[in-house]
């Protein structure tokens, strides 16, 4: 899943950032208003970690600008605004929830995964069909050869991506917006690339789940008979 962070302290945004990629989670950090009301935008993130307190344009506009073009992206207001009045009005502005500087990024976490209808601390697994995607331990394993493999940070997004949307055609641009997005060093064979990877990997499990390519229109992840 894919996060932006928008916060102009620059140390705190670095640190949020650390820990929620050290959770397997894809994220972005955009440290004035203009940027970040531009990425927030671009509908490609589950969730958006926004500060109010911005160079350019401020937390609350850029939440405004995200609620008339997407209500599905949950939005948790990060600021040091804590006076009910402040919490009020991102609330009526479509804020998700509201955390107060300072905060404990243990605390931060757990409100993500709460957002994302995550609960690491029980289910620290994917799965599809035979295949499990371990959040823990990076790897995969299939149920029916009880072999299992380890996958690095690209792969595993990757997977997951195709894991929560099963039997669906995903398109080459979705995929790229999702698991390369704002990453300047994203080449034109990287996809290609990285779905060989993951097919090798699927087949030394000895998986019956396969990455099919579909002519003209992208890839889906399905169940072999």
């Amino acid at each position: 899943m894919r996060i932006l962070i928008v916060e102009d302290e620059q140390s705190l945004a670095q640190l949020i950032c650390d820990r929620l990629k050290k959770e397997k989670y894809t994220v972005d950090v955009s440290n004035d208003g203009e940027e970040g009301l531009c990425n927030a935008l671009s509908g490609i993130y589950d969730l958006i970690i926004l500060d109010i307190m911005l160079p350019h344009v401020d937390g609350i506009e850029i939440l405004k600008e995200v609620r008339r073009e997407d209500h599905e992206v949950k939005v948790i207001m990060l600021t040091a605004k804590a006076e009910l009045d402040d919490r009020l009005l991102g609330f009526a502005n479509g804020a998700n929830d509201y955390v107060p500087k300072p905060f404990h990024i243990d605390e931060l976490l757990a409100r993500v995964n709460a957002q994302l209808n995550i609960g690491r601390a029980v289910d620290e697994t994917l799965k599809y069909g035979d295949l499990t995607l371990n959040y823990k331990t990076s790897e995969i394993a299939s149920d029916i050869s009880g072999e299992s493999i380890s996958v690095n940070n690209k792969e595993f997004q990757l997977l997951e991506y195709l894991m929560r949307n099963p039997e669906r055609i995903l398109s080459r641009e979705m995929i790229y917006d999702r698991v390369w997005g704002m990453e300047s060093d994203a080449l034109s064979n990287n996809l290609e690339a990285y779905m060989s990877f993951v097919r090798k990997k699927l087949k030394l499990i000895d998986s019956k789940v396969s990455i099919k390519t579909v002519r003209n229109m992208g890839y889906k992840l399905v169940r072999e008979a």
